[in-house]
């Protein structure tokens, strides 16, 4: 199946990103015919919780939404801590919204969504332990294994992923959904 061909695919990660929640969304839109690129706080490369390593295309200085179709946030604790740190990454990925294109948050990666300030009104769902982060800023939280909210797909753990991978490729498919602002 290539019905993604010609969708460009932004991954924001840094050191500390779950490694499967990384490679394996990365892997699925590439199937389906996407081409990724990976943004980072940092050049070179990244290091996974696990140790995947991981080359870096683009810093999240550089990275305009303007040059994709769609977003993947993946997890890890000290990822989704460092990643939504850096001002440039919490500015592109409030651009997505801006822009009614799909974004994926995976597990910790959903912390970035309550800095940019993307989650009122929405329904998400994340790891338990930002449950409270996400209501605070807005959001709907619920215990599912996937969420969809106008072009957001959100889900939990890594046990999730092939739900959360499904859902992935189905939105960015679809394309922009005016209900995903920011």
């Amino acid at each position: 199946m290539s019905h993604l061909t010609g969708k460009r695919v932004a991954v924001l990660a840094t050191d500390g990103f779950e490694d499967s929640e990384l490679t394996e969304p990365i892997s699925a839109v590439q199937e389906h015919g996407a081409e990724v690129t990976v943004v980072s706080t940092k050049t070179g490369s990244i290091t996974g919780k696990n140790g995947h390593e991981q080359e870096v295309s683009l810093t999240s200085a550089d990275a305009n939404a303007d040059d994709f179709d769609a977003l993947v946030l993946p997890g890890g604790v000290v990822n989704g801590d460092q990643i939504r740190l850096d001002a440039d990454a919490v500015a592109f990925t409030k651009s997505f919204f801006a822009q009614h294109k799909p974004v994926g948050a995976i597990c910790h990666g959903g912390w970035i969504l309550a800095d940019a300030d993307v989650l009122g009104g929405r329904t998400v769902t994340s790891y338990a332990s930002l449950r409270t982060d996400l209501q605070n800023a807005g959001a709907t939280w619920v215990d599912e294994e996937v969420v969809v909210d106008q072009g957001l797909v959100t889900s939990r753990t890594p046990d999730d992923l092939p739900a959360f991978n499904a859902k992935l490729v189905e939105e960015i498919g679809e394309g922009k959904h005016p209900g995903q602002t920011a």
